[in-house]
Parts: C-alpha cells; structure tokens; sequence
C-alpha cells in the first residue's frame, strides 16, 4: 500500500482559500476613538447644561446670587425645595397627574397593542387604512381641534360623582381620553412594526394546538412585544405627564390641574425667584427620570429592535 507525501500549500494561499472572519461590530483606531469620545461628551455635557444649571442653582440662595451672580459659588440650602413643595402645592397636583397619566398610558397601550396584533397578524383590504386612520390624530396640530373638543367635551353628561360639572369638562376623564386619542396612532404605528418581526411559525403552532385569537393575542404576543411597551410606556410617560395645553383648555378649577401647572404658583407678582422655580422644576422633573431609569434596560432593547438583523 502506497502512501503519497502530503503537498506543501503555500501560506498564501492558504489565506487566499480561507474566507475571512466576520466581525461582530466594529472597532475604531485610537486616534478616531478619542475624537468620538471628546465629541460625544461634549453633545452630551450640552444636552445635560441646562438641567445641571438648574440642579445647582435650586440649592442656592436667591439673594446671594443676586448679589454675587450666577457664576459664583456659595448661598447653600434646601429651603428652596421645602418654600416650592408649599407654595406650589405639589403634593395635590402631583396627585392629579397621578390620575391622569396611569390610566391614559394603560388604556393606551392596552388598545393600540390590540390593534397593531390585527393589522400585524392578518392581512385584508383596508389594513393599511386602518393605520392611516389611527395616524391621523399625529397629524393634526392640538390647536386646530381646540374648539372642537371643548364644545364635544361641555355637551357630552357625566353623572355627578365623575365630574363636578356633570360633563365631561372639569374631569380627568376628559384628559385621559384626549391624551388616548392623540397617542394611540404611534403606539399602533410603532407596535405593529414590532409584532412583524415575531415569527409565523409560533402562531401556526398555537392554531394547531387550537389556541383562539385572544389567546395568541394575550399569552404569546404580549410577552415577547415586552420591550415594546416599556419603551413605549416611557415615552409615554413623559408625553402625557409634561403635557400642559389640553389641561388649561379642558379643566378650568385650580385643584384639578396637573403637576406641570404648579411651576406658575411659584411666580411672584413682581418678580420671580429662578432658584425657588429651578427647585419646583427639579421636583416636577423627578418622576419622569425615575420611570426612565427603572425602565432603562427595556427602552433600550425596545428601540434597538432589529437593528443588527440583516
């Protein structure tokens, strides 16, 4: 039996014959990376200024910096935040927005997830009409439907112990309903898009195992769009909670008004105490931020869904 000596392969074509390796990600020289990361922090310290500006500023002294400007150091304290949580009542209107943003976030999740699982899941003639329609209230500036709301909300009855009025117009049902109808479209838009990317194959196994629409809907789409809904509910919260046109227009009774309505509390007749405001911003600021960063990880994957699919 022969044996026959194994042929040299050239290095080169060796290397030549091998496909190269696929990168996961990319990876920047030295001298580009310290140019990116100069310039990242500084878009970041710009963005970041003004909410840092008045962070430090809510622990000073009105006075003092009157005295020794706004670029000096010194007049320390925490009265600023106790005299803006007093003055502005932020306890009640903080109260008020609670109301108002849990239940017009939930409502708006809750439908628009089960409207982009129809226009996701099933194909038929007037789908993309359908997304239309629910787009359309994006569309439209707020003070072109001012009118409008108000005569539609003044006329349409509430019994006495949902709204003091008897109509829908000093109620936080009327807030509610309006910020659902105006943030519905691009929850649909954006959660319909999501549920593209799931899979067929698990649906056409739940049929199988003969599991009804509502089912699908709720115990198999819902988990896996989780990402999407926190990324939305953030959003959301931060939309809803600083929206402050539709409350001066539908509610009209001091006491009712949301959180974003006491920062005018705190402006005096002649003269308006920046600190004592910078405090009152801070405080009305806290609870968006808290919800972002409870939610962070989520926001993330929301938003970078698909983008490395390709």
């Amino acid at each position: 039996m022969s044996t026959e000596a194994p042929v040299a392969v050239p290095e080169a074509a060796r290397d030549a014959r091998t496909p190269p390796k696929r990168v996961e990600g990319g990876v920047l020289s030295k001298p580009r990376g310290v140019v990116v990361t100069v310039i990242v922090a500084l878009l970041a310290l710009a963005w970041l200024f003004p909410l840092l500006w008045a962070l430090i500023n809510s622990f000073r002294e009105y006075d003092y910096t009157q005295a020794n400007g706004y670029l000096s150091f010194g007049g320390w304290t925490f009265s600023n935040y106790e005299e803006a949580w007093s003055r502005g009542n932020f306890g009640l209107h903080m109260k008020n927005s609670l109301l108002i943003t849990v239940p017009a976030v939930a409502l708006t999740l809750f439908l628009s997830s089960m409207v982009a699982f129809v226009l996701a899941r099933f194909s038929y003639r007037f789908n993309l009409t359908l997304l239309g329609v629910f787009l359309a209230a994006n569309l439209l500036p707020p003070q072109a439907l001012l009118i409008p709301v108000f005569r539609m909300f003044r006329e349409v009855p509430l019994p006495y112990f949902m709204s003091d009025s008897g109509s829908m117009l000093n109620s936080f049902w009327a807030l509610i309903l309006v910020n659902t109808a105006f943030q519905l479209g691009f929850c649909t838009f954006v959660l319909s898009n999501y549920m593209k990317t799931l899979p067929h194959e698990i649906y056409e196994s739940a049929e199988l195992d003969g599991a009804s629409v509502w089912r699908q809907y709720w115990q198999l789409t819902m988990p896996l769009v989780r990402p999407a809904l926190a990324a939305l509910a953030t959003l959301q919260v931060t939309w809803i909670y600083n929206e402050f046109f539709w409350a001066t227009v539908l509610i009209q009774q001091g006491d009712k008004l949301p959180v974003t309505s006491a920062l005018n509390n705190l402006r005096g007749q002649f003269f308006t105490d920046t600190n004592l405001v910078a405090a009152g911003s801070i405080i009305v600021a806290l609870p968006v931020l808290v919800v972002f960063f409870a939610l962070q990880k989520q926001f993330v994957s929301g938003l970078t869904l698909g983008s490395t699919k390709g």
